[in-house]
C-alpha cells in the first residue's frame, strides 16, 4: 500500500519554513495528522458517537483537542472496552489500531444492538491503516456488511522541535517477542511522507536485521510511489536533508537497560512519562494565582514557594503535558544531567530575582511600562521554576534510596567489567530485599549481554530466586527474554543444541568499549562542563549515539571534541585561541573508517546511496549523492530507531547536534579521515549538523521489560484527550 501524499500546499510550507539553520519545520506533521482525523470524520455525516481505543488516547492528544472533534459532529465519546454500549446518536464511530482484542468487542457490540433491535451506522476507523486481518474477523462474526472500513493514517507525531515519534508504545514487543513486522512497514510509510515533505534522502545508513529490512523496504517504495506520484519532491534530492541513519534497539540493547541520569530522563524513570505527559500533584500544576508586582520579588526563592516533598508524594495527581514549547524553562533542563540541575535552579531563581527588582528602577513611565510589559513572561517563568523545584525535590529522595544506589553501582562496575562475580551476587542481594523485579531483571540482562551470557549455574539459581520470590506468573517473561529474536539472558557457554541465530548475536562488549570509547576515565565535573555524549550517564556513552557519531561525527569518536575545543591552544602552547578550530560536521560517506568495529556487532549493516526514478526519456537517473552541491546552510541528519529511543539518547544527539553547529573550517582531526571523503570541497570547509530524532517510540528499562510481560502501561480511562 502506498503512503498517503501530503498536500502540495503543505509541502510547499514545509520547504519554505526549513529555517537558514537547516531545521525541518516538523509542525507540518502535526496539521497533516489533524487534517487527516477531520476528514475521516467528516467522512460521516451528521452527529456521531466516536468509540475510542484507549491506547489511542495519548497520542491523539498530542495532535488534537476534544473541542475540535466536538466542531466535527462527535456528541459523546466512550472507550472501547468490553460490555454493552449505549448510543443515542445514529453514527457510531470506533477508533482503534488494527487488533483482534478490539474487533471482537466491536463485533460484540453491534451483534447486541442488532438483538435489540437498534439501528445504527457503523463506520470503523483503524490506525494507521486498514488490515485483511480485520476483514476476515468481521466476517466470521457475521457483522462485516454492517460495517464501514476506513483509515485514519496517524503517522509521525513531533513531541518536540527535534524529535517525532509514531508513539507506537508496543513496537519493540512486536518485532523482538512476538515476531510482528508490521510496524516496520507503518515506518516505512511514515518515512516516505517526510520525504514527500522534504525530498529524497541522499543516502540511507544503518544497522541492524531489522533496520536492513525497513531501508531496503523504503527504497523499494520511494522508487514505486514516486514513479506514479507528480510530487517533485519524491524526485530530487532533499535540499535540507543528508542521509537517513537507521538503528534498531536490538544493536544496542546496553543503553535501555541502564538508569537514565538526565532530568528528563530521570523523570521517566521514577515517576513515568507518557505521551509526553507526567502526572504530577495539583499543586505544582496548577498553584496558587500568580504573586502581585508587590509580593513578586520574595516569592522568587524556591524555598520560600516550594511545597516540602514529602506533602507532594501524598497529594492527589493531574497529568501535565511536559513540553518546551509552553514550559520556558524544560529545555534548557531537560538534557541535564541531574547532578547539575539544583545549580541551574538556583541560578534562574536568582536571575528572576534580579529581574523582578528591575522595578524599582524605573523613574520613568516608559520604563514602567516596559518592566509591565516583561511581567507577564517572568510570572511564567517563575511558575516553571516553581514545577521543576517541586518536581527535583521529589527526585531526590528517589535516587537516595539503597536500591536506586545499588542498582548504579552494579551498573557501573559491569560496564567496568569490575569484579563480575561479586555483581552477580549483589543481584541475588536485590532479590532478597524484595526489590523491584524490573530492576533485578535489568540488571540480570545488562550483565548477560556485557560477559556475552551468565554462568549456567548462578543463571539457575537466580532465575530459581526470581520466580519463587516475585511468582511463577514471570515464567514467561523469562522465556521470552531468553528466546530468539530477543535473546538478552542466556547461559554461558551455550547449550549444544542453541539455535545457531543465538551463537551468532553474542555482543563484543569488550571490543567496543575501547574501540568505540565508551567509557571515560576521570570524567570532569558535570555541573562544570558536558564534555561528552557520555554525561547522560555519567561515564559511559550510549553505544547507539556513538553509531551515530560514526556516520556524522567521525572525530567525535576517537576524541573528546568539547575538551579539544576548550583546551585548544596556539602552536607555542600558550592558552590563546587556537585559528584552526575543531570541525566535526562533514559530509556523510556510511561506515568508512569504522567498518570493522560495526561488522563486529551482530546485525545486517547497510549504506545505500539512492538513487532518483527513471527519468522521462526512459533513462535512469544518476544516485542523489552526485547531485549534491556544498551546502551554504547546516544540514539535518535523519535519525531514525526502530523500536524506541529513551531521553537519554536524545540528549546525547542534541549535545552532538550542538558541537557541529557554526563550524566552517578544516581541521587536523577531520585530516585523518580526508583520504575517504569525496567531494574535493570538503576540505575548502564544512557547515554544521541537526539531527532530527525519529522513533518508533519513547522506552525506558522499566517500560520494556513491561512490555516484554504483556503488563499493559496504557493510559488509564482519566486520561482523555
Amino acid at each position: 500500500m502506498a503512503a498517503a501524499s501530503a498536500p502540495q500546499s503543505e509541502v510547499a510550507a514545509s520547504k519554505a519554513d526549513s529555517g537558514a539553520e537547516g531545521l525541518l519545520d516538523v509542525s507540518v506533521l502535526k496539521e497533516l495528522a489533524r487534517k487527516s482525523l477531520v476528514d475521516a470524520l467528516n467522512s460521516v455525516n451528521g452527529a456521531k458517537t466516536l468509540v475510542l481505543d484507549p491506547t489511542l488516547a495519548g497520542p491523539l492528544g498530542l495532535v488534537t483537542e476534544v473541542a475540535l472533534l466536538k466542531h466535527h459532529g462527535v456528541d459523546k465519546m466512550f472507550w472501547l472496552e468490553p460490555g454493552p454500549l449505549s448510543a443515542t446518536s445514529t453514527n457510531i464511530v470506533y477508533l482503534c489500531r488494527p487488533l483482534i482484542k478490539w474487533v471482537k468487542i466491536i463485533a460484540d457490540q453491534i451483534k447486541r444492538h442488532s438483538q435489540e433491535s437498534q439501528k445504527h451506522t457503523y463506520t470503523l476507523l483503524l490506525v494507521p491503516r486498514t488490515s485483511t486481518l480485520v476483514t476476515r474477523i468481521l466476517e466470521e462474526e457475521g457483522v462485516l456488511g454492517d460495517v464501514t472500513i476506513s483509515s485514519y493514517n496517524l503517522q509521525f507525531i513531533p513531541l518536540a522541535e527535534d524529535v517525532i515519534s509514531l508513539e507506537h508504545d508496543s513496537a519493540f514487543k512486536e518485532i523482538w517477542v512476538d515476531g510482528d513486522e508490521t510496524v516496520i512497514y507503518d515506518s516505512m510509510q511514515a518515512l516516505i511522507t517526510l520525504q514527500k515533505l522534504h525530498g529524497l534522502f541522499p543516502r540511507i545508513v544503518g544497522k541492524g536485521d531489522y533496520a536492513a529490512r525497513l531501508a531496503h523496504l523504503l527504497t523499494r517504495n520511494t522508487q514505486s510511489v514516486a514513479g506514479g506520484d507528480t510530487d517533485t519532491h519524491l524526485n530530487a534530492p532533499s535540499e535540507t536533508m543528508d542521509s537517513l541513519i537507521i538503528l534498531d534497539r536490538r544493536v544496542d540493547m546496553i543503553s535501555p537497560l541502564l538508569t537514565q541520569l538526565t532530568y528528563e530522563g530521570l523523570i521517566d524513570e521514577l515517576i513515568g512519562i507518557k505521551n509526553s505527559h507526567v502526572e504530577l500533584p495539583v499543586s505544582l500544576v496548577a498553584p496558587p494565582t500568580a504573586p502581585s508586582q508587590g509580593e513578586a520579588s520574595s516569592s522568587t526563592a524556591p524555598s520560600t514557594s516550594a511545597v516540602p516533598a514529602t506533602s507532594l508524594t501524598k497529594e492527589k495527581k493531574r497529568k501535565h503535558h511536559l513540553t518546551s514549547a509552553t514550559d520556558p524553562l524544560l529545555s534548557e533542563l531537560q538534557d541535564l544531567n541531574f547532578s547539575a540541575v539544583g545549580k541551574k535552579l538556583n541560578q534562574v531563581a536568582r536571575r528572576l530575582e534580579e529581574d523582578y527588582k528591575l522595578r524599582h528602577n524605573a523613574e520613568t513611565v516608559a520604563q514602567l511600562r516596559d518592566f509591565v510589559g516583561k511581567l507577564g513572561g517572568l510570572q511564567s517563568e517563575h511558575q516553571s521554576l516553581r514545577l521543576h523545584t517541586g518536581l527535583s525535590e521529589m527526585l531526590v529522595p528517589m535516587t537516595r534510596t539503597e536500591e536506586f544506589n545499588k542498582s548504579l553501582e552494579i551498573q557501573q562496575n559491569l560496564l567496568a567489567l569490575y569484579d563480575v562475580n561479586a555483581q552477580l551476587t549483589a543481584i541475588e542481594e536485590l532479590i532478597a530485599q524484595g526489590a523491584d523485579m524490573r530492576t533485578v531483571l535489568r540488571l540480570l540482562c545488562l550483565a548477560s549481554i556485557i560477559l556475552g551470557g551468565v554462568k549456567a549455574k548462578s543463571l539457575e539459581n537466580i532465575k530459581r530466586e526470581v520466580l519463587q520470590t516475585y511468582g511463577y506468573n514471570y515464567l514467561p517473561l523469562l522465556l521470552s527474554l531468553s528466546a530468539p529474536p530477543l535473546a538478552i539472558l542466556l547461559p554461558n557457554p551455550l547449550p549444544p543444541n542453541a539455535p545457531p541465530s543465538i551463537a551468532d548475536s553474542k555482543y563484543p562488549y569488550n571490543n567496543l568499549r575501547k574501540s568505540l570509547r565508551l567509557l571515560i576515565e576521570d570524567p570532569d565535573p558535570l555541573e562544570e562542563l558536558e564534555n561528552d555524549i557520555s554525561y547522560v550517564y555519567s561515564g559511559y556513552a550510549p553505544i547507539s549515539v556513538r553509531l551515530v557519531q560514526c556516520v556524522a561525527q567521525k572525530g567525535g569518536v576517537l576524541s573528546n571534541p568539547a575538551v579539544d575545543k576548550k583546551s585548544a591552544g596556539g602552536e607555542d602552547g600558550s592558552k590563546r585561541p587556537s585559528t584552526t578550530p575543531m570541525v566535526q560536521a562533514h559530509p556523510i560517506v556510511g561506515w568508512k573508517g569504522f567498518e570493522d568495529v560495526v561488522a563486529s556487532i551482530p546485525g545486517e549493516t547497510v549504506d545505500i546511496v539512492q538513487k532518483l526514478p527513471i527519468g522521462q526519456d526512459g533513462s535512469p537517473m544518476p544516485p542523489v549523492s552526485s547531485l549534491m552541491l556544498p551546502r551554504e546552510r547546516a544540514s539535518t541528519t535523519v535519525v531514525f530507531f526502530l523500536g524506541g529511543v529513551t531521553y537519554t539518547e536524545i540528549a546525547a544527539l542534541r549535545w552532538v547536534s550542538r558541537q557541529n553547529k557554526g563550524t566552517a573550517i578544516f581541521c587536523s582531526l577531520l585530516s585523518r579521515f580526508d583520504h575517504l571523503v569525496s567531494p574535493p570541497f570538503v576540505a575548502r570547509g564544512l557547515i554544521g549538523r541537526n539531527f532530527l530524532i525519529a522513533t518508533t517510540g519513547i522506552i525506558s528499562g522499566n517500560g520494556m521489560i513491561d512490555s516484554v510481560a504483556g503488563i499493559n502501561a496504557t493510559a488509564s480511562k482519566e486520561a482523555g484527550l
